[in-house]
């Protein structure tokens, strides 16, 4: 499978890739997964090969397995197989970003529980007991606003792009 028979300019796909890639660095995202993410965002089809990945990335198999393991431990991307075939396919959805927002709410709530457990260790009325306090709910007020900000994308996709909750479909 190849992407769609609309010709672009390879560099001008390569110059957003890279830009794109510098900007999820810049935000904590490893660069080799942000390289291989930004790739398949600019893909027609929202999916590529590990080989198409290395040609178009200039990078070896084995950056491309290392990227696409972190990228699927986050949900970022999917891998899936051509019937038949024992080639994958690494695939971005449109919701990979809801997914990936998400999961981190889990991580979210163990850091408030860690807080917690500083809070009654340091001592609230502490200085360090206060500014863990603080940050604990800091945490529970964007999460509050993540899981409400979440319904509202939910419904201005729906009817933006026609999709209703649950369907996958490549971005």
């Amino acid at each position: 499978m190849t992407e769609s028979s609309t010709e672009r300019d390879p560099e001008s796909v390569s110059r957003f890739v890279e830009h794109f890639a510098a900007q999820l660095v810049e935000a904590g995202m490893p660069r080799m997964p942000s390289r291989v993410f930004a790739a398949l965002l600019a893909s027609d089809t929202g999916t590529l090969t590990s080989a198409e990945l290395g040609e178009q990335l200039r990078i070896s198999p084995a950056a491309v397995s290392g990227a696409v393991r972190y990228l699927s431990q986050v949900h970022m991307v999917s891998r899936e197989r051509d019937p038949g075939s024992r080639r994958e396919r690494y695939r971005v959805h449109s919701d990979q970003w809801y997914e990936a927002l998400t999961n981190r709410e889990a991580i979210i709530k163990r850091w408030e529980d860690a807080l917690r457990d500083g809070v009654a260790s340091l001592g609230a009325d502490t200085p360090a007991g206060r500014r863990l306090a603080e940050t604990l709910d800091f945490f529970e007020f964007i999460e509050r606003d993540v899981a409400e900000l979440m319904k509202r994308w939910r419904t201005y996709r729906e009817q933006k792009y026609n999709r209703p909750e649950g369907a996958r479909g490549s971005v």
